[in-house]
């Protein structure tokens, strides 16, 4: 008899033990806790607003969402992460932003949050986490500072990344007998031939300004050009890079009217009310076709691999998230990010429509969306040096490139003195700012 209680006691003590650990509650501690979150008033975030309030449901942690309009969010953002406590608990960055970010202090690294078990989910596994987005949109101090590295640190998780990708109207192509470009010599004769047929071949960028040195940027990298060799000369007078602002000039000659007053929102919607045959840039141009508010071509589209010049070399950009060095509620903002980037986040996000950042959501959803397996393939050739991410490159980007690069669309004057000209007003700016004085 005795045993048998004493069975029953060790059998009810090890239920008790299981359902204790089955009902454990890591944000039990958090429960009641209100975080600020500081992020763009963008398509991808609309939609993750539902996510949030799932996660609230789930966690009893509360969360306020800043959107504000994205050239207004860099401003904002600095302000209030320049006080000694901030407001907000999460920021979103465009991953240009980043190094200005840590360079002022602003930012928390991730790894400290890392270290502690009861706020890590063992499940989360972040080597799932596409490479080229969190290196590009969240990790600071390796090589040049921006790209990976012994001396790099985590400071973000990607949310809202992107990469490039070919969109290509399918009918267009079997009615001209058309191969889809798997290189940039086929991609250029398509042009050509599109243009002979009276049909507008790719759309693009091309507004004065960032715009259109996005567009050249999208061919430079698969060109094997770079901005700058490895002890920061630039090289934009290369022949690589000439070679992509040639590109970039038959693009304009073979495209859509207008291309040199377009932004990507111009670019884009002329691919989506059928005036042109292919689309060259984010992928976010998949979703936009499917949206019956935004395109006339659902059904239409086919997507392929950026194509390949020298070498492959796909775009890096878009959005990561990460926590103020002044944040008041770090660990809850912790446990917001892993949430939302979470596999179970990631695979929540693709149904509300937005961006998965994480390899097994693409190929898990690959029978649902025709873009899924191009993008999970062109992954990893996309380039975490696609452009500089130095303070100095808006000045470079805009005031530099953004002019010369006009002048390559709108003229039919030789490129090279354009590019060289640039080159030299490049090699000033990184002068000034002190690249050199160690050489």
């Amino acid at each position: 008899m005795k045993g048998l209680i004493a069975k029953g006691l060790l059998a009810a003590g090890a239920l008790a033990l299981t359902t204790g650990l089955a009902v454990a509650d890591p944000y039990e501690k958090y429960r009641g806790t209100t975080i600020v979150v500081s992020w763009p008033a963008l398509s991808h975030f609309k939609k993750a607003e539902e996510l949030v309030a799932e996660f609230t449901e789930e966690t009893g942690i509360e969360v306020e969402i800043d959107a504000l309009q994205y050239l207004k969010l860099r401003d904002r953002q600095l302000l209030e992460m320049s006080k000694d406590e901030g407001e907000y608990d999460v920021v979103s960055w465009v991953v240009m932003w980043k190094g200005e970010y840590v360079s002022k202090g602003l930012l928390t690294p991730l790894s400290q949050f890392y270290t502690s078990g009861s706020l890590v989910d063992p499940s989360y596994d972040l080597n799932d986490v596409a490479d080229a987005y969190l290196q590009n949109g969240g990790v600071v101090g390796g090589t040049k500072g921006y790209m990976p590295g012994k001396s790099g640190a985590m400071y973000g998780v990607p949310f809202g990344a992107e990469t490039s990708i070919l969109a290509y109207r399918k009918d267009i192509f079997e009615e001209q007998g058309l191969e889809v470009p798997k290189t940039y010599d086929e991609l250029r004769d398509v042009m050509a031939k599109l243009h002979e047929a009276g049909i507008p071949a790719l759309t693009s960028r091309g507004k004065t300004g960032h715009q259109v040195t996005a567009a050249w940027l999208l061919h430079l990298a698969p060109l094997g050009g770079k901005i700058f060799d490895e002890n920061w000369n630039p090289v934009i007078n290369s022949p690589e890079a000439v070679e992509a602002a040639q590109v970039l000039r038959e693009v304009a000659q073979t495209g859509p009217k207008g291309i040199p007053t377009f932004g990507f929102g111009e670019a884009a919607a002329a691919f989506l009310q059928g005036e042109a045959a292919m689309h060259l840039d984010t992928l976010k141009i998949a979703a936009m076709s499917r949206d019956p508010k935004l395109s006339k071509i659902d059904g239409k589209v086919g997507y392929a691999l950026h194509p390949v010049g020298s070498r492959c070399g796909s775009e890096t950009g878009g959005f990561a998230a990460g926590i103020p060095a002044n944040a008041p509620n770090k660990e809850a903002a912790f446990l917001f990010l892993q949430y939302i980037t979470s596999k179970k986040g990631d695979q929540r996000m693709v149904e509300l429509g937005g961006d998965p950042v994480r390899i097994s959501t693409l190929q898990n959803n690959a029978d649902k969306f025709d873009e899924y397996s191009v993008v999970a393939e062109q992954l990893p050739c996309a380039d975490p040096d696609w452009r500089p991410l130095i303070p100095e490159w808006n000045e470079l980007n805009i005031d530099v490139l953004g002019q010369a690069l006009t002048e390559v669309i709108t003229t039919d004057k030789p490129i090279q003195p354009i590019m060289d000209a640039a080159n030299e007003k490049a090699r000033a700016i990184m002068e000034r700012e002190g690249y050199y004085v160690w050489q």
